[in-house]
């Protein structure tokens, strides 16, 4: 019997929301927290899949799942956001549907990293080749890129999209991918300018800040201290993710040129935060603002400002362009869309993006309504079965109060920044009094007509919309300027004369010969026709949906709110989605699977059917005594009423299955003893029969061996009375035959040699032991590699020079030598130090320098080159000595266990200058030392003099008053070097 994983298999909880019996709003939360709990963030609702944010890494998407979803019924695993991917890919590749993927859900509930999984899966599981596998890591690296200069950390989301994403990915007739469409919607741009308390500005300025190198800081002019909110705390980004976004981008296709261009303009942005303004008066009497302190005009700093947005929001869609203009497909058979958009917002200060990206929302929730219910029905229709209507919260009367032509509030917002005379956010505010006072979901209290004079929590600037997803407060301040989003057109200008390239073409309607009078069109408008643009490109696709869940507001793992998960079930409208679907029959599959899961329920289907998987159904269901009204049979799929049925089967079948196990315990168990038995008795015959013939052959062995025994030693007695001594020879040849049996092993360290069989061959045999041993030594050295060798050289002449002369150096044996314990090349902080040493650095450690003035340790640097070696400071990395090798004429070392050392210089140097000599200490001087000896020529170290001298009787001159008897104890060892020595390293 061929066994399958299903969703109703070792289901914790509710896989399929449809099945959740009973059905109320508790139940609902209850089974999202048991599976949640038990790392289970995916449920269904049918075809809805419903992703609960973790908050943390899952192993749910690796490798082996892409291919255990693979080519898979949808219901035949558990959830999964790849068995969503999959059913549309395999609609697309199979079926010619253009598929789109809406991921919906609040800022935070993971919906950037959905698309992500989406398209990941996409690209994992379509063709392969050169050039399929170019577009496909293009279509993948889009992201980084996008991420980095729309997206922002929020008081909910660390990588919040500030811009809405639709991409249209386009494949061949054989589903392999060609290329790809982005659009964008409403770049967040105010946030270059100013972020709510607790945020941040866009990703690329703290990559930029915090990962380029300061060459390129320097020829980007950032060199001032950014003022764009961009505060040191908040500048932490790893160096890693300033190189992925250049990486990403040149694999999109980006020249290094349009790169450096992209990111002079993200400097230029930077430097307009530092700019700031002075008042004066010109001749005329006339006033202006000069570039100089924070006194200026506020007119001043409105225009930096809208510069500032506009320079940026401009920048952001060149990027869109020209990533589309890489990714574009030269032809189109099969489209997928993934739609990756803002979350429903509801912040303690909402404004006009707030606004815009609820409709937005509210907009996906109609058409999520609208083509849930028609996909609903036409199944119905398409397999033939009755469609019962069920009543449903239609967000259409929300979403004509904000885009309908004649009075909604996109439209009286227009009215007010085209209209003549003083236009402000008051005058937008009376307006929507005077029209919107009587609508059902539009609060405000200086209505006079409204019914919340008395509201409190309703300030006097603000108006409030009942959304879908709740009531959001939103300020009008700001409304009327952000809906114009105007730029001076001398500042146009400005920049159209600019002899930046780039800059010219973001701001074409500067060129004096191209002057346009007209107003250009508002941002509301031009949100308004772009959504609607999108909404009629949904449509004509076969709709896949993942509602994105967040459950908790810390961005915590583990942690589950029941009050906020409940209001998102709630906005999301996922109880009528359960309803909708349980309103004909809760549960479909197609007649195959049926079968082939509950056959063994009939006894005329088990094991085989031989017929049509309907007919089979039918028997099956007759069998089993299901009500009629509980089933109907669709021209492709089984349909079942009420879960209670389902469940039923489930039940039944889980039985029979224990009755089957039991049965093939049964019959596996007489056939393993049977097995048993007949191998023991066919053992027992072969082991007689084998025993009788070793016992014949035992007796026959022991009579000829007595034989034997009798004969030899006739024969002996009979030859020892002819030889009396065997030949030295033949003595000779057993000795030298048996060394090949008795050799020790090929270990250096095996000290282990046979005994000497005769006493003629005592020199003989102490010579064959040294040269074997100096033979396997050589194969041994021979497996060394260059820098093995190097380092066994390095501590046999440490041996050399301290073995039975330092007491430090047996604990030192077993320590390799390192060189560079600071890592100066790669740690950024030695960058400086790094640069001021030309030559390659064998040894870098931290030493502390003994004052000669006080006695008192201060720690330094301490680097040696073949010819110099630098003390530095080891905080700053300022270099404090610099001493060439051949000036320094010995070093002192103590007997002792300590890590002093003294290092004698030459009195007078060649310009005439005296150098004090240096006394040190070091966790690594003994690596210290071999090293600064093997600086030196090979002749010279030959000759290398080891005396016993007091130290302060070596230079009490130099170290000044310090008696260095009284820190090391006793003498020290002294290791001389010659000039030559040391200046030919």
């Amino acid at each position: 019997m061929e066994v399958k994983t299903s969703l109703l298999d070792n289901m914790i909880g509710v896989g399929d929301m449809v099945l959740l019996e009973p059905l109320n709003e508790d139940s609902f939360i209850e089974n999202l927290r048991k599976r949640f709990d038990h790392n289970e963030i995916y449920t269904y609702i049918g075809s809805v899949v419903i992703s609960m944010n973790p908050y943390r890494s899952l192993p749910i998407f690796t490798p082996e799942k892409v291919e255990e979803y693979r080519n898979r019924n949808f219901y035949e695993l558990s959830p999964h956001i790849y068995a969503l991917a999959d059913e549309a890919y395999r609609s697309l590749r199979d079926q010619d549907k253009d598929q789109c993927i809406l991921i919906t859900g609040e800022s935070g509930a993971g919906k950037t990293e959905a698309s992500k999984l989406v398209m990941s899966y996409v690209a994992a599981v379509c063709g392969k080749g050169q050039e399929v596998n170019k577009v496909k890591e293009q279509l993948l690296q889009s992201n980084p890129v996008l991420e980095a200069f729309g997206n922002a950390k929020t008081v909910r989301n660390d990588n919040s999209s500030r811009f809405g994403k639709y991409m249209d990915i386009e494949f061949d007739f054989k589903g392999d991918p060609l290329g790809g469409v982005i659009s964008n919607y409403l770049l967040e741009k105010s946030r270059v300018c100013k972020q709510p308390r607790g945020e941040r500005n866009f990703h690329i300025f703290y990559q930029l800040l915090s990962g380029a190198s300061g060459d390129t800081l320097s020829k980007l002019y950032t060199q001032l201290v950014v003022t764009l909110h961009l505060t040191p705390v908040l500048i932490t980004p790893a160096v890693s993710l300033y190189v992925l976004s250049q990486n990403a981008m040149q694999i999109v296709g980006f020249m290094e040129d349009e790169v450096q261009l992209v990111l002079e303009l993200v400097a230029a942005v930077l430097k307009l935060g530092n700019i700031e303004f002075k008042p004066e008066s010109r001749v005329n009497g006339f006033d202006e603002s000069r570039v100089k302190d924070k006194n200026g005009e506020t007119i001043a700093y409105y225009a930096r400002d809208a510069l500032a947005k506009n320079l940026y929001s401009r920048l952001f869609s060149w990027l869109v362009t020209r990533i589309n203009e890489s990714i574009k497909a030269k032809t189109r058979h099969k489209v997928m869309g993934v739609l990756d958009i803002y979350g429903f917002e509801i912040f303690e200060d909402n404004s006009f993006e707030q606004f815009i990206i609820n409709y937005c929302n509210e907009k996906l929730q109609q058409i999520f309504i609208e083509l849930t219910l028609r996909e609903e029905q036409e199944e119905y229709v398409r397999e033939g079965i009755e469609w019962t209507n069920i009543e449903y919260f239609n967000n259409a009367v929300i979403c004509d109060l904000i885009e309908n032509n004649q009075n909604g509030i996109l439209a009286m917002l227009d009215e007010e920044c085209l209209r003549p005379g003083t236009v402000t956010d008051d005058t937008f505010l009376d307006k929507l009094n005077t029209i919107c006072a009587e609508h059902q979901h539009f609060e405000s209290r200086l209505s006079k007509n409204s019914k919340f004079l008395t509201d409190h929590s309703l300030p006097h600037s603000c108006f409030r919309i009942q959304h879908y997803a709740g009531k959001v407060l939103y300020r009008v301040e700001g409304f009327v300027d952000k809906n114009n989003d105007l730029l001076y057109r001398d500042l146009s200008q400005a920049m159209y004369k600019a002899t930046h390239s780039l800059m010219r073409q973001l701001f074409p309607e500067g060129n004096p010969a191209k002057v346009n009078l007209k107003r250009p069109p508002t941002a509301g408008f031009q949100f308004k026709a772009s959504v609607g643009g999108l909404m009629k490109n949904l449509q004509t696709k076969n709709p896949n949906y993942i509602r994105c869940i967040k459950p908790n507001d810390k961005k915590a793992a583990h942690i589950f709110t029941d009050s906020l998960v409940c209001h998102q079930v709630r906005y999301l409208g996922l109880m009528e989605n359960v309803r909708v679907r349980r309103a004909g029959y809760a549960f479909r599959q197609p007649y195959e699977p049926c079968l082939e899961r509950y056959k063994m329920l009939c006894k005329q289907t088990w094991p085989h059917w031989r017929g049509p998987a309907r007919d089979g159904v039918e028997v099956l269901l007759t069998d089993c005594s299901v009500p009629a009204e509980e089933f109907a049979y669709g021209r492709s799929k089984i349909f079942i009423r009420n879960p209670r049925t389902l469940f039923t089967l489930e039940e039944r079948r889980r039985a029979c299955l224990e009755d089957l196990a039991t049965l093939i315990q049964k019959i596996y168990r007489g056939w393993k003893c049977r097995t048993h038995f007949l191998l023991l008795k066919k053992s027992q015959v072969v082991v007689a029969a084998w025993y009788r013939r070793y016992a014949q052959q035992n007796k026959y062995e022991k009579i000829k061996s007595a034989t034997l025994v009798m004969q030899s030693f006739t024969r002996g007695w009979k030859v020892c009375l002819c030889i009396e001594y065997m030949p030295v020879s033949l003595q000779m040849q057993k000795y030298f035959l048996g060394l090949k049996t008795t050799v020790p092993s090929m270990s250096p360290i095996d000290n282990t040699w046979s005994a000497q069989p005769y006493s003629f061959l005592e020199g003989a045999h102490t010579e064959l032991r040294r040269i074997f041993h100096l033979w396997r030594c050589k194969k041994h050295r021979g497996q060394f590699t260059e820098e093995k060798k190097a380092v066994y050289e390095e501590k046999l002449e440490a041996s050399e020079i301290f073995k039975d002369k330092k007491a430090l150096y047996p604990s030192s044996v077993s320590q390799p030598f390192k060189g560079d314990y600071l890592e100066i090349h790669k740690n950024p902080k030695y960058l400086k130090l790094n640069s001021a040493v030309e030559e390659k650095v064998l040894l870098a450690d931290v030493v502390n320098k003994i004052n000669r003035a006080n006695g008192k340790g201060s720690p330094r640097l301490f680097l040696l080159t073949k010819s110099n070696f630098v003390l530095a400071d080891q905080k700053t990395g300022q270099v404090k000595a610099s001493v060439p090798l051949p000036d320094l004429t010995s070093v002192s070392v103590s007997t002792q266990s300590d890590g002093f050392f003294a290092l004698k210089l030459k009195e007078v140097m060649e310009a005439g200058t005296a150098k004090g000599d240096f006394l040190l200490s070091s966790e690594h001087l003994i690596e210290i030392i071999t090293k600064l000896h093997r600086t030196g020529t090979t002749a010279s170290r030959r000759h290398v003099d080891f005396t016993l001298q007091c130290c302060c009787c070596f230079s009490s001159s130099s170290l000044g008053p310090i008696c260095v008897c009284d820190v090391l104890a006793t003498a020290t060892v002294i290791i001389m070097f010659s000039q030559t020595d040391l200046g030919s390293g």
